[in-house]
């Protein structure tokens, strides 16, 4: 049997790729969907008696997409669809389900279902929860390779944690082992990839430019910092996530933290003369105690800091030591400086830090700037969404996202000042005759 199928490079990565838990994801129209049908045919095949499940959110979804391509894409003479049922069977045993989660409870209905494959269309669709829950379902000793296959494009409430999952967890085509043992990687795709799309549909493109700048940002070119919801939508990597690079000496530095005992948020941050700050280092540690978070700063510190930025609740005294925890920051050598903890004028001032402008030199650039090895700050800041019951707010929750945040919501609310410009000084004896020549911008100091 000859299948008349052409594959992208980026369409044949994903279905060669070995990881357990592989994301397909980035741009609409990137050949995501075909390549779901393509690989779990391929699967199917090589892997007799093999079962797969397909998954969209809603079985209207379902219905309209996957089922309805893969009834054109696979040959009759080996595979038949069962609509009842909604199972693909193989002439070699091997089979397809295909299935939806509309809500949490939907899970459950394969609980005790064996899968080989299982494959997300449109992960970002769904939950967390139900993510990990259908990753119990994939089992069996057949031997087989077990994987998670999904595909997807930026939105959508599961937004976050896929990001997090793999676009924070790794770079791009990058197989990498988490804490489980397991492995992940993440393959980006872009419309353009699609030749069967460019050739067929020429236009595509042209109404994606038609969307909105956040919905091109997303669909066109498969931007994952940009979503529905977003607090910081000023927020783009390319212009305030930038390289590493050797911060001269004279610039004013300080230190802001978010302290607590589920997350110490702290960064080291130097102010130019023209007053644009650059986030340098950071330090983002759990559990640690008072002691323990004043020795992380005191390492970490190279040049002498101005001012430790800090909350108004870590003035509060203690009941156990009758302390409070600036006091004890004190006693070893960090004394704090309280910023204002308003909370709202303090993300306005933090927006319009972040807001993109362009320089004197037409370059595109921010009044803060992030080092690329502050990795918490750049995958939390753009992760901030609206307070549901408070628009101007930012939401508490997921609350491991906002330690960071805040700690540099406090740099600005502390009203750091611009370095002062380096002059030259000449001295002369009283005695002398000043020279009359011109001297520049020179500054003159008569003793």
């Amino acid at each position: 049997m000859q299948l008349n199928w052409t594959m992208s490079k980026k369409q044949k990565l994903f279905c060669e790729s070995t990881a357990d838990e592989i994301l397909f994801g980035g741009a609409a129209g990137g050949g995501k969907s075909y390549a779901q049908l393509m690989d779990a045919f391929l699967y199917a095949i090589k892997y007799p008696k093999s079962k797969q499940l397909i998954l969209r959110r809603t079985f209207p979804e379902l219905e309209k997409s996957l089922i309805r391509v893969h009834l054109s894409l696979y040959p009759r003479s080996i595979y038949r669809y069962n609509s009842t049922a909604h199972t693909g069977l193989f002439k070699n045993g091997s089979i397809i389900d295909f299935g939806y989660c509309d809500n949490q409870n939907d899970v459950f209905k394969y609980q005790s279902a064996e899968y080989d494959v299982i494959r997300f269309d449109e992960l970002t669709h769904f939950t967390e929860d139900m993510y990990v829950y259908l990753l119990s379902r994939l089992r069996g000793a057949n031997g087989f390779p077990k994987h998670i296959k999904s595909s997807t494009n930026p939105g959508g409430i599961g937004h976050y944690w896929v990001k997090k999952r793999f676009i924070d967890f790794a770079p791009p085509y990058e197989n990498k082992k988490a804490e489980n043992g397991t492995t992940r990687v993440f393959i980006p795709a872009l419309v353009q990839e699609n030749k069967m799309l460019m050739e067929n549909d020429p236009d595509y493109i042209k109404r994606l430019k038609a969307l909105s700048e956040k919905d091109q940002k997303a669909l066109l070119y498969g931007d994952w910092d940009i979503f529905d919801g977003q607090y910081f939508s000023e927020f783009r990597r390319d212009i305030h996530v930038i390289k590493p690079f050797e911060i001269p000496s004279h610039w004013t530095r300080y230190f802001t933290m978010d302290y607590g005992l589920d997350m110490f948020a702290g960064y080291f941050i130097a102010v130019d003369t023209q007053g644009k700050a650059y986030v340098y280092k950071e330090i983002y540690k759990s559990n640690l105690i008072i002691s323990s978070a004043a020795k992380e700063i005191i390492d970490a510190q190279e040049n002498n800091i101005s001012v430790y930025y800090a909350p108004p609740d870590l003035y509060n005294r203690r009941q156990d030591t009758g302390k409070s925890v600036a006091e004890i920051f004190s006693e070893y050598g960090i004394y704090l400086s309280k910023s204002e903890n308003n909370r709202v004028q303090g993300w306005y001032n933090l927006k319009e830090w972040l807001k993109p402008y362009t320089d004197e030199m037409g370059q595109t650039t921010a009044n803060i700037l992030i080092f690329e090895n502050c990795s918490n700050l750049i995958r939390t800041l753009p992760a901030l969404t609206y307070d549901k019951t408070n628009p101007n707010d930012v939401a508490n929750t997921p609350h491991e996202i906002t330690h960071a945040p805040d700690a540099l919501r406090y740099f600005v609310a502390g009203r750091p000042v611009p370095t002062q410009a380096l002059t030259t000084q000449t001295t002369y004896n009283f005695l002398n005759e000043i020279p009359t020549t011109p001297i520049g911008r020179e500054k003159i100091i008569v003793i």
